[in-house]
């Protein structure tokens, strides 16, 4: 016990190692990289992070699960790995919070519901016709089976009464770019992921999935705006270490991460990015979202042993 008491007392004494478990590029990454030189600070100590994609985001929350409980291997991860997976995946079947210890929420972002310049629509009912006119000749992407874009477009492919395919690609990167080369027809991204697209015109905004307009998008309007009032679950991303590790670490952590959220100059680059510093009283990643964005039957259907994805 004294030993454990020192540990915690003295941490961190070395560089800490956050796992992504998604490919490079990611919004929770560009969160992380925004708030880091603050927390470095702070710390003391350095923040290495480390992607591990695969089996969307399990691979790498398991590799962070089984990782020493010392506070020196954390998880960086969204919604998929805190909230979906458990009910899409076999091998991810346990409930979260009994093999993590929740730390905080990072960042919340709305998704921006986006499609190819050229697609012949501007607005969400446009969209919604002109798919009624072409069942299941519409795709959309995703960063993975059971992440929030795919859960999104799902949803959103029922509210419509439209039967859209869904396509998985290896992180939002690959995602988006299938969205400029046409291989899709829509996807719904944060965006973090899709700004630049917007800004040089190979791709359209046609709706945010929030309560009101993004100051940086004043122009795209809201999906109740657009007629469609049954929220999208958006995009949200949370910390936590082993469970097992000494309760004293995560909460000295989640304490400098909502220190280095209150930055103004933090604030005000979430801002631009359209995203949103977590919930200041979320000391638990996993929250009331895992009611509200259980996958539907539909996205359910797809489940898959993520040993043979990556």
């Amino acid at each position: 016990m004294a030993v454990g008491m020192a540990h915690a007392q003295d941490y961190p004494s070395k560089p800490i190692r956050v796992v992504i478990p998604f490919a490079a590029g990611n919004t929770g990454e560009m969160s992380f990289r925004l708030i880091s030189p603050i927390l470095e600070s702070r710390l003391g100590q350095r923040f290495i992070l480390e992607n591990r994609p695969g089996a969307s985001g399990n691979t790498g929350a398991m590799e962070a699960a089984n990782a020493a409980p010392n506070g020196y291997t954390l998880l960086l991860s969204s919604i998929s790995v805190f909230v979906s997976n458990q009910f899409l995946y076999k091998a991810m079947s346990t409930e979260p919070l009994a093999i993590f210890a929740p730390i905080t929420i990072l960042s919340e972002a709305p998704h921006v519901i986006t499609v190819s310049s050229n697609l012949p629509v501007s607005n969400l009912r446009q969209f919604q016709a002109h798919a009624k006119s072409i069942p299941g000749k519409l795709n959309f992407s995703s960063s993975g089976v059971g992440t929030a874009p795919h859960l999104s477009g799902q949803m959103f492919a029922d509210l419509a009464g439209i039967d859209m395919v869904h396509v998985p690609y290896k992180g939002a990167a690959a995602a988006v770019l299938a969205l400029i080369t046409k291989e899709v027809h829509i996807t719904f991204y944060s965006l973090s992921a899709v700004e630049g697209q917007l800004r040089s015109g190979h791709l359209k905004a046609l709706a945010v999935a929030a309560p009101k307009r993004l100051p940086v998008l004043p122009d795209v309007p809201t999906m109740a705006e657009s007629g469609f009032t049954e929220p999208l679950p958006g995009a949200w991303w949370g910390m936590a270490a082993p469970k097992a590790t000494d309760p004293r670490i995560p909460d000295r952590l989640a304490t400098e991460i909502r220190a280095a959220l209150a930055d103004p100059g933090v604030v005000s680059q979430f801002a631009a990015l359209g995203m949103l510093a977590g919930r200041s009283n979320a000391g638990r990643v996993h929250l009331e979202d895992t009611g509200r964005d259980r996958p539907t039957e539909a996205g359910a259907g797809e489940t898959q042993d993520p040993a043979g994805m990556s």
